[in-house]
């Protein structure tokens, strides 16, 4: 990782699915952290602005990823598809592009990669366990396998070349909770931007799994594993408990949404058509 002399950590990073929902909140916060902020999407992403560098990218095309890479100091790899669908896709933007992602990372010698992964890798655990980076995973559909994926190959690029990464399993980041689940998973931008900013500047990561979530009363996730990074939610969903009181109406109590921390994506995949 490069360290610069000026006011500004890097001199380049790289964030790709920069025209995505959280794409575009992170385009304006990730601009302290560098002196170039390279942004990078198969959408349209307009003009660059100041400190800006746009490279229109399809993360399936191996030599366009490769030539994307030139110059970066770290990644934040926020690309792909953000929702499940037909595995076809999934394979080609989640699979097939974090793979090359990983292959110009290791050529261009970026040592470090924060990968946007989700808390659907462990969607099939019960409501009622608490989950930590340890336990196997247990994704809730397609698009939570092709993130078990990026963690799988992210470690191997860790143990064979000595890439380090956070996997960061993001929980519901919104600007605020949109049901009763996301009180449970919320985590605010700020509380993103917070993680991401301890997760560049640890001195040493290796290879981590972390939960992306913010200081919430009921927990799922046990992100002690993840102590070293340093990150403590500031942010909470008790401020939106109003928005959800306690009525009579309970759901079923063989409602899957409800039994399992993947909410609805247990019952959305897999899509063949």
């Amino acid at each position: 990782m490069t360290t610069q002399t000026n006011s500004k950590p890097f001199k380049r990073l790289l964030l790709t699915g920069a025209a995505g929902g959280l794409g575009r909140v992170l385009r304006e916060r990730l601009k302290p952290f560098t002196e170039v902020l390279r942004l990078s999407d198969l959408s349209d992403l307009g003009p660059a602005r100041e400190g800006e560098e746009i490279v229109q990218c399809d993360l399936a095309d191996k030599s366009a990823v490769m030539a994307m890479m030139e110059g970066v100091d770290a990644v934040l790899h926020f690309g792909g598809i953000s929702v499940e669908a037909a595995f076809e896709p999934i394979m080609l933007a989640n699979i097939q592009g974090t793979y090359n992602l990983y292959e110009a990372v290791h050529k261009c010698n970026v040592q470090r990669v924060i990968f946007a992964s989700s808390n659907h890798t462990v969607g099939f655990y019960r409501t009622t366990d608490l989950v930590d980076a340890d336990m196997p995973f247990r994704a809730d559909s397609m698009y939570g396998v092709s993130k078990c994926f990026g963690e799988v190959l992210s470690r191997y690029y860790y143990d064979r070349f000595g890439i380090e990464t956070v996997c960061l399993r993001i929980g519901s980041s919104f600007p605020e909770p949109l049901n009763p689940r996301m009180m449970v998973t919320y985590f605010s931008y700020d509380d993103l931007v917070e993680s991401l900013r301890c997760a560049l500047f640890a001195p040493r990561v290796g290879h981590t799994i972390a939960f992306g979530v913010s200081n919430n009363p009921k927990k799922w996730w046990d992100d002690s594993k993840a102590g070293h990074l340093g990150y403590q939610g500031k942010d909470s969903s008790e401020k939106f408990a109003d928005k959800f009181p306690p009525t009579a109406e309970r759901p079923a109590k063989d409602d899957p949404t409800t039994i399992f921390q993947g909410g609805p994506f247990v019952l959305s995949g897999p899509i063949y058509k």
